[in-house]
This record gives C-alpha cells, sequence and structure tokens, in this order.
C-alpha cells in the first residue's frame, strides 16, 4: 500500500512540475531576420519584386498606396490576400473580404507592420521573415522558422 501512495506522489509530484515548468522546448532555435535576409532578397529577385526594406527586416513593394485611412494596430481589417511558402505553395487565401473584419493587433506581426504601410484601397506584397510571421511554432501547413510571401489587398479599415 504505502508502494502504491508512493508512485502516486511521484507522478503527481511530476505532472505539477511539468504544468509549472510550461510547454516542453521543441528543440527549434528561432531564425534571425540578419539570417533570412539573404533568402528574402533572393525571393524577390526572383519574383521581381521591386522591394524597400523596412527596419523590422520586411521587404515590401507598394503596388498600390490607397487613398483612404491607415490601419492602426486597433483597427479593423477587411483584406483579400493570398500567403505562399517561397516553394510556391499557396497556404492560404481569401478572396472575400467579408470572411476577415479581424483586427489589426491579433494578427502575425509581419501584418501588423506592413499593412499600415498603406491606405484603404491599397495593395502591398509582403515579404516576412519568420520571426514576424509564425516561427518556431509553425502554423497547419508552415513548418517551423518559414519566411512567407502576401500579396494583400486592404479593401476596408474600421
Amino acid at each position: 500500500m504505502r508502494k502504491l501512495i508512493f508512485v502516486w506522489m511521484v507522478l503527481l509530484f511530476v505532472c505539477f512540475a511539468n504544468i509549472s515548468c510550461g510547454k516542453a522546448d521543441s528543440g527549434c532555435t528561432p531564425a534571425t531576420v540578419a539570417s533570412e535576409r539573404a533568402t528574402l532578397i533572393s525571393y524577390c529577385t526572383t519574383n521581381t519584386i521591386n522591394y524597400i526594406e523596412h527596419s523590422s527586416g520586411i521587404l515590401y513593394e507598394v503596388i498600390n498606396p490607397g487613398t483612404g485611412a491607415n490601419p492602426t494596430t486597433s483597427s479593423r481589417v477587411y483584406i483579400t490576400y493570398t500567403g505562399k511558402l517561397f516553394n510556391g505553395t499557396v497556404f492560404d487565401a481569401q478572396t472575400n473580404p467579408t470572411g476577415t473584419g479581424w483586427v489589426l493587433n491579433t494578427l502575425i506581426d509581419g501584418w501588423k507592420i506592413g499593412l499600415p504601410l498603406i491606405k484603404k484601397g491599397g495593395r502591398i506584397k509582403l515579404v516576412i521573415p519568420s520571426s514576424l510571421a509564425y516561427g518556431c511554432a509553425g502554423n497547419g501547413n508552415i513548418p517551423s522558422n518559414t519566411p512567407l510571401f502576401f500579396d494583400v489587398t486592404l479593401v476596408d479599415v474600421q
């Protein structure tokens, strides 16, 4: 009986220790913006994106600056977009802006930085380092440490 109680106590301790330490280490080391810079530039060159480099490390090309309001992080943005991996695989797309309407602050850092560079009605191409996208976590079919490309049209800002 004492052995059983001891085993249960050890198991409870291990469970509480794991909970208190949070998520287990995934073993992934986040890629730095600097380590991905050459890859981002190569993608732009290959895909004829006439980029500007933002201080964050994002490369972008404003296709149409728009004429309406600029979004802020608290704005609700209605957009159409295509998201691609650098191998050309489309991992997400939205052609109907009514399917969006997200508060900008809830989106990836690359969008928080990139979308305010245009106004309502504008269009931008964003080449985003992995650390400003999904980093080590990845997301669905986006592997960890994967830089991303987005072609985004800002349909409305509220």
